[in-house]
C-alpha cells in the first residue's frame, strides 16, 4: 500500500495521459522513438512548461523563419524567384494576398472617401497603384529615386497592412499540421491549449483593429446593427441585443479554436485506428486473414496520409481566411 502511495505521489502530470488511447496524438514529456524508445526532455526544461508540443511550435517558427527570411533576401536582390521550392511558398503568399486579404477587407476608409457613392467600390484595388511584391522584385535604386521611403510602403493595397498577420498565421499553423505528418512527432494543433491562444490572439487583434478603426467605445457600439426603434424599445432592446453580439463574437473566436483542433485530432486519431487494425489481426489464427486486414490497413493508411495532408493546408487556410473574415467585420462596422 506504502509502494502505491508512493508511485501516485511521483506520478508525473502526463502519466494518466500515456496510459489512455490518445497518447500518441496528445502533449508529453517525451519524444517517441522507432522500436519503441523514448527521448526525455529534461526535467529543467519541463519544470518550466517545456513540452513536447512547446518545441515542436519553436520548431514550426523555426522552420518558417528560415524559409521566408531566405525567401525575402531573394526578393530583395531584384531577380526573379526562381525554383519551384521558392515559387511554391511565393504562390501562397500571393494567393492569401490577392484572393483573401484584398478581397475580403477591402478598403476600411473606402465609405469615408466615397461617401457620396462616386469613385471606387469599397475594397476595389486600383490596378496603376504599385504593388509591394512586385516591387520588391525591382531593383532597390528604380525603387527609391526620387523618394525618401521604398515604393512599396508609398504604394499597394490598403488591406495589405493586414499581410502580415495573416501570413504569420497561415504558415505558422501549416507548419505546425505539417510536423504531425513525420513519424513520431505530433501536430501542435492537435491541442486545444495551442489552437485557444492562436484563436485568442485574433480576438485581440480584433479588438484592436477595431477600436483603431471607430474607437475603443465605437468598435463595441457598431455591435449593435443600426435600427429605428420606438422610443420606448430602445432601451429594452439595444442591450439585449448587444449581449447576444458580444456572446456571438466570442462563440466566434472560441469555434475557431475547437475547429482546427477537433480536425487535427480526428485526423491523427483515425490513422491510428486504422494501424490498429493490424494489432488486432496479428490475434487471429488465419494467416490469410491476417494478410488481407495488414494489406488494407496499409493501403488505407497511405490514402489517409495523403489525405491528412490536405487537411494540414486546407485547416491552415481556413483558419487564416476566418480570421480576415473576422478583422474585415471589424474595420467596416456599417
Amino acid at each position: 500500500m506504502a509502494a502505491e502511495s508512493a508511485g501516485a505521489e511521483t506520478a508525473g502530470p502526463f502519466d494518466v495521459v500515456q496510459d489512455t488511447a490518445f497518447h500518441h496524438v496528445a502533449d508529453s514529456g517525451f519524444f517517441e522513438l522507432p522500436m519503441g524508445g523514448e527521448l526525455e526532455i529534461p526535467g529543467f526544461l519541463l519544470a518550466i512548461g517545456i513540452t513536447k508540443y512547446v518545441i515542436l511550435q519553436f520548431i514550426a517558427f523555426a522552420l518558417a523563419f528560415l524559409v521566408f527570411s531566405v525567401l525575402a533576401r531573394k526578393m530583395r536582390s531584384g531577380q526573379p524567384i526562381k525554383g519551384r521550392f521558392w515559387n511554391f511558398w511565393e504562390v501562397l503568399c500571393v494567393y492569401l494576398r490577392d484572393e483573401v486579404v484584398r478581397p475580403t477587407i477591402g478598403d476600411p476608409h473606402a465609405h469615408q472617401e466615397h461617401g457620396d457613392g462616386a469613385g471606387e467600390p469599397e475594397g476595389q484595388f486600383d490596378p496603376g497603384h504599385s504593388d509591394p511584391l512586385k516591387e520588391a522584385n525591382a531593383p532597390f535604386s528604380t525603387r527609391n529615386e526620387g523618394t525618401e521611403l521604398p515604393t512599396a510602403e508609398l504604394g499597394g493595397h490598403p488591406a495589405d497592412v493586414y499581410l502580415p498577420v495573416i501570413w504569420s498565421l497561415f504558415f505558422f499553423i501549416l507548419f505546425c499540421n505539417l510536423l504531425g505528418a513525420i513519424p513520431y512527432l505530433g501536430s501542435p494543433t492537435g491541442n486545444l491549449f495551442v489552437t485557444g491562444v492562436l484563436a485568442l490572439f485574433v480576438f485581440g487583434y480584433v479588438v484592436w483593429t477595431g477600436s483603431k478603426q471607430s474607437g475603443f467605445v465605437g468598435f463595441f457600439k457598431s455591435l449593435v446593427p443600426g435600427m429605428e426603434l420606438p422610443g420606448i424599445m430602445k432601451p429594452i432592446l439595444i442591450p439585449m441585443i448587444w449581449v447576444i453580439e458580444f456572446f456571438g463574437l466570442l462563440v466566434k473566436h472560441f469555434v475557431l479554436a475547437v475547429r482546427l483542433f477537433a480536425n487535427m485530432l480526428a485526423g491523427h486519431m483515425v490513422v491510428g485506428a486504422i494501424l490498429g487494425f493490424i494489432g488486432v489481426a496479428a490475434t487471429f489464427e488465419s494467416s490469410a486473414m491476417f494478410g488481407a486486414i495488414t494489406t488494407a490497413s496499409i493501403v488505407g493508411q497511405v490514402f489517409i496520409g495523403l489525405l491528412e495532408l490536405f487537411v494540414a493546408f486546407l485547416q491552415a487556410y481556413i483558419f487564416a481566411f476566418l480570421a480576415t473574415l473576422f478583422i474585415s467585420s471589424a474595420v467596416h462596422p456599417h
